[in-house]
Formats: C-alpha cells, sequence, structure tokens
C-alpha cells in the first residue's frame, strides 16, 4: 500500500488525474472503472478537457463497478451520475462505455476477464467504510460481482430508505472484494476532515466485514491519495 499526502483536494485531484492519465496513455486497450460521488468531481473537471476528442484515447474502455435501479427510473444512479459528471462532457463513445445492470452482473466478471482485466479502478470511501456498494452487514470478502438484497436489517438500510423514497429498489449489484483483488492497479481518494476517522479504521484497523474498505489493504497494489485533512487520523 503506498499513501499519497497531498496539501488539498485540488492537489489531490490533480495527482488523482496524473494516475490514471498515465494508465491510458498506451498502446493497448486499457480497461479502466471509475467512480462517481464527491471525491472525484474536480478530478473530472480537470480529466474531460484532455480526454474529449482525443483519438489516440480511443483505446480507452470504462467499467462501473456498482448500480441502484430506482423503481421507475429508466437509468440506474450510478450510470446517472457517471454520464453527467464525465461520460458525457467528455464525450464518451458508448462502445467504450460497460456498465454492470441487473441483466448483466452475472457475466460482468467473465466480460471484464475476457478483455484483459482491469487496469485501474478509481474508488472513493463511504462515511460508513463501504467501497463499491460492499456495504457494512451485507459484504463478504470472497464475493464477486453479484446482487444485494436490500433487506430492513442492514444498518445501512433506513438511511437509504429516506434518500429513495417510492423509489427504493428490492436490491442493487455491486462488483465485491474478490473482484476488486483482481484490479491491477487500484486508486484510492477521499478528502476532507470527516473521512479521518474512518480511514484510520480502514487503513490501519484489523480487516472487518463491517468496515469493508478495511480489506482494501491487502491488495497487492493499491495507491491512496488523501489530502492533509483526510490524513489527519492516520499514523505518520
Amino acid at each position: 500500500m503506498k499513501i499519497i499526502i497531498e496539501e488539498n483536494y485540488e492537489q489531490l485531484s490533480q495527482t488523482t488525474a496524473q494516475i490514471l492519465l498515465g494508465h491510458m496513455h498506451q498502446d493497448k486497450r486499457v480497461n479502466v472503472s471509475v467512480t462517481a460521488g464527491n471525491s472525484p468531481k474536480r478530478f473530472y473537471e480537470i480529466i474531460t478537457p484532455l480526454v474529449k476528442n482525443k483519438t489516440h484515447l480511443a483505446n480507452v474502455h470504462y467499467y462501473s463497478f456498482d448500480e441502484v435501479p430506482f423503481k421507475g427510473e429508466a437509468v440506474g444512479m450510478t450510470e446517472g451520475l457517471l454520464r453527467t459528471e464525465y461520460f458525457g462532457p467528455a464525450e464518451i463513445a458508448e462502445s467504450n462505455i460497460h456498465l454492470l445492470s441487473p441483466d448483466n452482473y452475472q457475466e460482468f466478471d467473465a466480460e471484464i476477464a475476457n478483455a484483459g482485466g482491469l487496469d485501474v479502478m478509481l474508488i472513493g470511501i463511504g462515511g460508513d467504510g463501504h467501497f463499491c456498494a460492499n456495504m457494512p452487514g451485507s459484504t463478504r470478502f470472497d464475493a464477486m460481482t453479484h446482487k444485494v438484497d436490500i433487506l430492513p436489517e442492514y444498518p445501512w438500510y433506513d438511511g437509504l430508505k429516506a434518500d429513495a423514497g417510492d423509489k427504493m429498489p428490492d436490491a442493487f449489484y455491486t462488483m465485491g472484494a474478490a473482484s476488486i483483488m483482481k484490479v491491477k492497479h487500484l486508486v484510492l481518494i477521499a478528502n476532507g476532515k470527516h473521512k479521518a476517522d474512518i480511514l484510520k479504521k480502514a487503513l490501519e484497523g484489523p480487516v472487518d466485514p463491517n468496515i469493508p474498505s478495511s480489506i482494501l489493504k491487502l491488495h497487492p497494489n493499491l495507491t491512496v491519495i488523501l489530502d492533509q485533512e483526510a490524513a489527519s487520523a492516520l499514523d505518520k
């Protein structure tokens, strides 16, 4: 595990862009998995003009790693965010976008393997320690890509129900820890003081399925990029 601590969110985002672009600039197919949410927003602003209409990056294919199919919505939550934040503004070709869905999750790992595996994956960490949609209480570290039934006994159920309301799905879909361990280079980003405590538990505490991201430190090629605030609780 390599930990990079940057001064602020801007520098974190610039460093993340440099690492991802380094993977993309190759004379072969490059398979990239990217995250949605708050942490990568500036990264997408930086990288979009650098990839938009660049024919030499037509070799880059993008994969999502989770999906929450809200009822009554034609587009899942993750797909919608990725299209709004990156795929749309960067004008990524549809043929280069590969999205996890309720229809393909059982074949998704095989599809990725047949394409040569994921070269790099950019992920964040939730305040409860989740990564992708590997949530506290519902995570098995031996799982590949799978369906997660949404049940009231899970600690995150009430929060999801409050956010989703009438659109609450019966299940969501995610690449599991065993799938993530196959990624050639895993890049975890986090910023802000509110992530400091969970990062200490995940990176310096024991491996614990109740803190799903604690498994990530066992990845053979993990790079963690933090700002000073997010890193403030770590042992220096």
